[in-house]
């Protein structure tokens, strides 16, 4: 089969390759499934669980990529809720070689139905954005209708589904970003917008919960924004700094076959759109994954015509 590999973590996405590999078995509780479509985050090439296994061991070249929409051709012993030929999508195993392939072996539970009416595009698109929205804003922020939110990055894949899905929860939802991401943040339902290289973020106020992707300063100024009883919670590693009286948790996204089930079909019913910047077929990946100007929305690779 054709995939994506990398073998030289200084190189980053500069190091992709395109080879033949071969297919993988299907392990005990395992499907195998012909992707379809794949998504892939520009950081994961910073994780250490892309180039060692759970041992610490080396394990490239690996093949990057961990979400994906495709058509199940193998069971492994004991698997059970799939079946052949089904259409599926989901997120992938973080020490296991990856989606940017045309074909990957999955962890069962991993996986959800994807419905004949939801493109494979579509269905790539959501693992990763989606569960993350939908963790951090019910899961470990706790969000209740009411609220008020300020959700970092507002533009980009995680943060417009941080946005529509707030703002159904009931919350008031203020996006931050670049000056040229107003538009868009607005337009996913943002009912404001910080700008955060003219605009001070401080004038924000203060506010339930904060959903940061960015870290870094812009982490810390925000802790300071929280009320009390509030949450921050990020996905970029522990914060420096702590809401004064409030909670402050990192997490790290995770499979959820009945999360994705209630992400998609809110897609099917238009309450979620999905924030697709960019489409390359895999033998274009490689230029596609390495882009010269900022893309808006994540980039799909799309394995089969």
């Amino acid at each position: 089969m054709k995939a994506i590999v990398v073998t030289d973590r200084a190189a980053g996405k500069a190091g992709m390759t395109l080879v033949e590999r071969p297919e993988p078995p299907a392990a005990i509780n395992d499907v195998v499934v012909q992707v379809h479509a794949s998504g892939f985050v520009p950081t994961e090439l910073e994780w250490t669980s892309t180039w060692t296994d759970r041992v610490d061991r080396d394990r490239t070249p690996s093949i990057p990529g961990h979400e994906m929409a495709g058509l199940v051709t193998a069971l492994g012993y004991g698997t059970t809720g799939l079946s052949v030929g089904q259409r599926v999508f989901g997120l992938t195993d973080w020490h296991r070689d990856g989606t940017l392939a045309e074909y990957v072996a999955v962890e069962a539970r991993n996986l959800a139905p994807l419905p004949g009416d939801v493109d494979f595009t579509v269905g790539a698109s959501l693992p990763i954005s989606g569960l993350t929205a939908w963790q951090g804003l019910f899961e470990h922020g706790r969000l209740q209708a009411g609220q008020s939110v300020l959700a970092h990055g507002a533009a980009g894949a995680v943060g417009t589904m941080v946005t529509q899905l707030a703002r159904e929860a009931g919350a008031y939802v203020i996006g931050t970003g670049r000056a040229a991401d107003r538009q868009k943040a607005l337009d996913f339902g943002a009912q404001e917008f910080v700008d955060l290289d003219n605009d001070t973020l401080e004038d924000v106020g203060r506010v339930d919960l904060v959903f940061d992707v960015i870290g870094g300063d812009i982490q810390n100024r925000s802790a300071g924004l929280i009320r009390a009883g509030g949450t921050l919670v990020t996905v970029v590693g522990p914060p420096e700094a702590r809401p004064t009286d409030g909670l402050a948790i990192d997490f790290v996204v995770e499979a959820d076959r009945g999360q994705l089930s209630e992400i998609v079909q809110r897609v099917r019913d238009g309450r979620l759109r999905t924030n697709i910047g960019n489409i390359a077929t895999l033998d274009d990946a490689v230029t596609a994954l390495n882009p010269t100007e900022r893309i808006k929305g994540k980039t799909i690779i799309r394995v089969r015509p």
